[in-house]
């Protein structure tokens, strides 16, 4: 019943075209699922393809979009609330924490079974779960870091699971919802530990069907999900389609419905403008955020005082007003996603140096520190960037025009996604200064700011700098329960990073935007394009 179709050029293109109705030169076409049933069949939008089908190795949107439907995590957010980002139970009926917070004991919900009918148990919860949080030998895991709290997982019956801490931390229930977190059987992990990166098999609301790479990805309702009443949609199809004006114009003819990572603003008003009230618009903060990293192992940039520089030249507020108008950025923040409890607060924000309204006195400063750090007039360097639209080379033009304000003369170097990276990542740097970004999925603060550790401690330090105090504070608030004393910790981790050793540069946070047809509902946003997807809740209206 389940196919998987690999690359097939020609056939995966007409397909694609024809899923969107833009095309009628193509006589075959993907099975699509059975549209029987009241809540009808999705058809959504995904701009990539996933690399595998394994969301514990994968750290892409593109793995998510498609796959979540099949499967169930053990905790999750709340998908009638996600923008409160409050925990709610999955596969966990039931939880209870020891008053020393160190104990987690979750009860399962009874009579779950994946989609080949087998039962799910708590043996198939604690394998997926050590699959993340300790994995074995040639299993990738670019989340285990944020389990560094974990002592142990057991299963003490099936329908039980206990995790136990070595030290009690608000970060750990959050990581733990966190959306790649699949449950996968045991025994199939058991029997080959790679057999999820190229099958799906799991105990979500939707029994995969069919995949044409390079075309669409479909699933139908699994009538035996543990949820009663759920899903209420018949099956859903996924198409997959990276140029965003193809993207456009199936949701402008409703060929698709939705596409759920989001939009620029000029897309917005065009479908809106086009279609009126048969489009929705949802919006949220996105807990996404684009950054500027200096190579500090190269001159001048290896002086705090041009990183400084760099940092005090931008007009955050003004850039904000402009650039919303025509990118997906908009909120002016730190390091830690704003308006959660433990960011500055506006006012707080605005007495860091280069986050306050006076942009003279501030360029004016700017220009004293390039000139003490003996950096002429004219000074020259190149900016790496992303060859993609939004937000990086619109960011990046904002950029130029900034630092050119206080005599620098930039120049982007605008490279491909594999190229960009190859540069970004490279140990030693060898850029002069990168763009750079942070997307994560559960707005979790304590575990968000693990980029900036010192280069051993993290990988996605570009900087590739070592800073034993910013270690320390970290450790520190990640070990604090007391929300007023998390909160002073992290503030200092954020003024060591902005203000005291300028590693980093922050610009602007990203702002989501998904126009939908105003047919489907039961979806809400959330602060990241990682969650709420597995459409449990979803239906499209007749």
């Amino acid at each position: 019943m389940h196919r998987f179709h690999p690359s097939k050029p020609l056939i995966a293109f007409c397909a694609a075209l024809l899923a969107l109705g833009l095309s009628s030169s193509c006589t075959q076409k993907a099975e699509g699922a059975s549209t029987a049933g009241t809540g009808g069949t999705l058809t959504f939008l995904v701009p990539a393809e996933p690399p595998s089908f394994d969301a514990h190795r994968e750290i892409s949107f593109a793995v998510l979009h498609p796959t979540a439907p099949h499967y169930s995590l053990l905790v999750k957010v709340d998908p009638n609330d996600p923008a409160s980002q409050k925990i709610v139970g999955d596969l966990a009926e039931s939880w209870t924490v020891s008053p020393n917070g160190k104990t987690y004991t979750f009860k399962l919900f009874p009579n779950v079974k994946f989609h080949d009918g087998s039962a799910l148990t708590s043996r198939d919860v604690v394998a997926s779960l050590n699959k993340i949080v300790s994995p074995p030998e040639g299993v990738i895991s670019p989340r285990k870091a944020y389990y560094s709290m974990v002592e142990s997982i057991s299963a003490p019956d099936p329908a039980t699971v206990v995790i136990r801490l070595s030290f009690a931390s608000t970060a750990f229930l959050p990581a733990l919802a966190m959306p790649f977190n699949y449950i996968y059987s045991a025994g199939k992990l058991a029997r080959d530990i790679h057999w999820y990166e190229k099958n799906v098999m799991g105990s979500g609301p939707f029994v995969f069907n069919e995949y044409v790479s390079g075309a669409t990805w479909t699933g139908e309702r699994f009538k035996d999900y543990f949820r009663p009443g759920l899903p209420k949609l018949a099956g859903f199809e996924a198409v997959f389609a990276t140029k965003e004006n193809l993207r456009l114009q199936a949701l402008r003819g409703g060929r698709a419905l939705i596409e759920f990572r989001g939009l620029a603003p000029q897309g917005r008003d065009d479908l809106v403008a086009a279609l009126g009230n048969k489009i929705t618009v949802q919006e949220s903060p996105w807990n996404c955020v684009v950054y500027v990293v200096p190579n500090p192992a190269k001159k001048p940039f290896n002086d705090v005082r041009v990183r400084k520089a760099l940092s005090l030249a931008l007009d955050r507020w003004e850039g904000s007003k402009y650039l919303s108008q025509i990118a997906i950025v908009k909120e002016v923040g730190g390091v830690v996603f704003p308006g959660h409890p433990l960011a500055f607060t506006k006012s707080e924000l605005e007495q860091l140096p280069g986050f306050g309204h006076d942009i003279a006195a501030a360029r004016a400063e700017a220009r004293k520190l390039l000139k003490a750090a003996g950096v002429l007039e004219g000074f020259a360097f190149r900016l790496n960037n992303r060859a993609v639209d939004q937000p990086y080379k619109i960011v990046g033009t904002w950029l130029v025009d900034q630092w050119r304000q206080v005599g620098l003369n930039v120049e982007q170097w605008v490279q491909q996604d594999g190229p960009f990276m190859e540069t970004l990542m490279a140990k030693p740097p060898e850029f002069d200064v990168s763009i750079d970004f942070n997307c994560q999925a559960v707005v979790n603060p304590a575990l968000d700011v693990s980029k900036f550790l010192s280069a051993d401690r993290s990988e996605s330090n570009y900087g590739r700098y070592t800073d034993r105090e910013l270690d320390r504070l970290f450790d520190a608030q990640l070990r604090e329960t007391d929300p007023a004393k998390q909160k002073a910790l992290l503030h200092q981790f954020e003024k060591r990073i902005l203000a005291e050793e300028a590693h980093y540069v922050v610009l602007l946070w990203f702002q989501r935007i998904i126009p939908h047809w105003s047919t489907v509902k039961g979806w809400k946003i959330s602060p990241s394009h990682y969650l709420n997807q597995d459409l449990a809740e979803v239906w499209v209206e007749k």
